[in-house]
């Protein structure tokens, strides 16, 4: 797929806005109306399709802040989460214990519990949103190697945190859902 940010005109960049993004779709998607396009400059309709489908496509991913985040790591040439599945010291404890917790309110059927366990998780999914922020906002346009690595380690930890979160979702089924990030 080709460049989300490219492809609706927007800047690279992991803070966006909602209607900045918004506004940027709309006039990508005008632009790709037959009405707005002269005769000549009049895609087919199946290349208008696939055109609107890339649109689409751009679009839901810059307005999830963990695809957009991941998408900008690609363009800035980071690894992918197949690349390096790093995640920060100490995390992986941290999150078998929130697991444990979180399989013991589902059993007990405790809503009070999983609320407690809901807003944690809510809490650290925060913490590290608020982590990758600083760490594209340090890097800047030409990021090191270290640089990109760090963010990816933070984006590998909000994955899992992600994950979690699914799993106090009373519709959960684990026999459908796993955790793998």
């Amino acid at each position: 797929m080709a460049d989300p940010f490219d492809t609706l005109g927007l800047e690279p960049k992991f803070d966006l806005d909602a209607q900045a993004i918004r506004r940027a779709y709309l006039a990508r998607s005008a632009s790709l109306h037959p009405d707005t396009a002269t005769d000549a400059a009049r895609p087919s309709a199946k290349a208008d399709g696939r055109a609107s489908a890339h649109l689409n496509a751009a679009k839901r991913i810059v307005e999830d802040p963990e695809r957009r985040a991941n998408a900008l790591l690609a363009r800035l040439g980071g690894p992918a989460t197949d690349q390096d599945k790093s995640l920060p010291p100490g995390f992986l404890m941290q999150t078998m214990e929130m697991r444990e917790r979180i399989e013991e309110a589902l059993a007990s059927g405790g809503a009070a519990s999983r609320t407690e366990i809901e807003r944690d998780a809510t809490a650290r999914r925060a913490a590290h949103i608020d982590r990758v922020r600083e760490l594209f906002l340090a890097a800047g346009s030409a990021p090191s190697p270290d640089a990109l690595r760090a963010i990816r380690i933070e984006l590998n930890a909000w994955r899992y945190i992600e994950r979690l979160i699914e799993q106090l979702d009373p519709a959960y089924d684990p026999d459908i859902a796993d955790f793998r990030p």
